[in-house]
């Protein structure tokens, strides 16, 4: 039996998580909550919400990634990236897509987070 590192709760379920999920979970809030909506944390976020109905293309892209990377790298020390992209469908949704490697364990991720 292994001893887990994290544990926490799912914000949709009430279920406990732990590890792994711990960390999804984590950066599916940090870049869903808009910076400076946190009363008593007002850094806590990202950037994302500032550029939607933005268009979709090349300068969107490195805006996107550039504060992904910055507002993951601030809040989220349990992890490096190595990569982020960015996956859209015809109705303007987008997913972000980000691998590395957590710095606990050393062992490599890949993470899709939709961006609402």
């Amino acid at each position: 039996m292994s001893n887990p590192k994290y544990l926490g709760m799912n914000k949709n379920s009430g279920t406990a998580i732990e590890d792994f999920d711990h960390i999804r979970q984590s950066v599916s809030n940090i870049l869903n909550t808009p910076a400076g909506s946190r009363v008593m944390r007002r850094n806590y976020g990202s950037l994302l919400s500032s550029l939607i109905d933005q268009p979709q293309n090349d300068a969107l892209r490195l805006q996107m990634m550039a504060i992904c990377y910055t507002a993951l790298l601030h809040w989220e020390p349990r992890i490096s990236l190595t990569a982020i992209t960015f996956d859209t469908d015809y109705t303007g949704k987008m997913v972000v897509e980000l691998t590395g490697n957590r710095r606990d364990t050393a062992s490599d991720f890949s993470l899709n987070i939709p961006v609402s």
